[in-house]
């Protein structure tokens, strides 16, 4: 099995549940969405076409007991569902950061899926794969990245419709780094009591666009 990979390296997950904790990172390359926030446009293309064993072997040389695999969308590439499931047979704690365009139905329900549903300002919120929604489990999370109060209403009408704060662990809502304000949206989640986990992307804040991080 190969797979073709932009980079491999360790971090600090910058976030979802883990935020903060010393993560490795798995980037496949290849994307077929374009959104207009994107922030890993040199993952489109290019890259390196690995051996499964040998991305296991660069992971296993971090020693770090966390994998996230993420992209582009990692779920492009078929043979990613064969990476996820031997992360999880040698007993990594595993997360795969994907955007819910294509199904997550064959993603091993070990693995903490983060599933990052399109905005309308997002430019791909016709991409959605909504019936993504019924695999969802409370290991899962659900992000969404916001632009605007369009989005966040829009955000907000979609968890309710499909009781997502009932149905995963977290509900992110993450401000498109300078195209939202935090402390707007924070106030904004604060007056309408909503049942979801403001996200501000640590590895922004540390190393800024800095690939790598």
């Amino acid at each position: 099995m190969e797979l073709r990979i932009t980079e491999i390296f360790h971090s600090l997950q910058g976030e979802a549940r883990s935020v903060g904790l010393p993560t490795v990172f798995v980037r496949l390359t290849g994307c077929p969405l374009r959104c207009q926030y994107c922030d890993t446009a040199y993952a489109f293309s290019g890259g390196e076409v690995l051996p499964l064993e040998e991305i296991l072997s660069r992971i296993d040389q971090f020693g770090c007991p966390r994998v996230c695999v993420t992209g582009g969308e990692p779920l492009a590439q078929p043979q990613c569902i064969g990476l996820l499931d031997s992360l999880c047979e040698k007993g990594f704690e595993v997360s795969l950061e994907t955007s819910g365009a294509i199904s997550i139905a064959g993603v091993n329900e070990r693995v903490s899926r983060v599933v990052d549903i399109k905005t309308p300002d997002s430019g791909e919120v016709h991409r959605n794969d909504w019936s993504n929604m019924e695999y969802l489990t409370a290991h899962d999370q659900i992000k969404f990245v916001l632009c605007s109060r369009l989005d966040y209403d829009w955000a907000r009408m979609r968890m309710d419709e499909h009781q997502l704060g009932d149905r995963v662990s977290d509900v992110l809502l993450s401000p498109s780094y300078g195209q939202l304000d935090p402390l707007t949206l924070a106030n904004w989640i604060l007056e309408d009591r909503l049942p979801a986990r403001l996200q501000i992307q640590l590895h922004k804040l540390l190393w800024q666009d800095a690939p790598g991080h």
